[in-house]
């Protein structure tokens, strides 16, 4: 059974499945199947459909949020196996840049590498309590970029 904005049921031992007409945005396919001995099986998968196929980011977090010693920043992306340049900005509220980490990985799969950060500032001194705003900003080799600004609570 596929579950989108429709419910199609399937009964085919074998084949392929047309999903061309699915509306953009975020869909649920669950697939449920059954044995010989009438015993079932479900799995399910979520995925978004897309009109471009350039680099997007999603679920893009720091946690712990609030955060008091350290915070490692994660999120999502549509382009797996590929090396990225990662860059987190911190701002203040009133938009100060405080701190700026580079790194450079090559995901495995849909999600980075945790990136740690703790809480000091580009000349290794300790922010203050208080709210700040992160920008994340990838980059592949072929010079696709995205990017997404969040919040993040440090406290002391």
């Amino acid at each position: 059974m596929i579950t989108t904005n429709r419910t199609w049921i399937l009964i085919k031992r074998k084949g392929n499945i047309s999903l061309d007409a699915l509306s953009e945005g975020p869909h649920t396919l669950t697939f449920k199947a059954w044995d010989i001995n009438n015993n079932s099986s479900e799995s399910t998968t979520e995925f978004v459909v897309s009109s471009s196929a350039g680099l997007a980011l999603d679920r893009v977090l720091n946690y712990p949020n609030p955060f008091t010693t350290y915070t490692r920043f994660m999120f999502e992306h549509n382009k797996p196996c590929t090396g990225m340049a990662i860059q987190v900005q911190i701002y203040t509220v009133s938009g100060r840049l405080v701190k700026t980490i580079d790194a450079y990985q090559v995901c495995e799969g849909f999600r980075n590498t945790a990136i740690e950060w703790d809480g000091k500032d580009d000349f290794g001194d300790q922010l203050a309590r208080g709210v700040y705003v992160y920008r994340l900003r990838i980059r592949t080799a072929e010079g696709e970029t995205a990017q997404k600004l969040e919040r993040l609570v440090l406290l002391r």
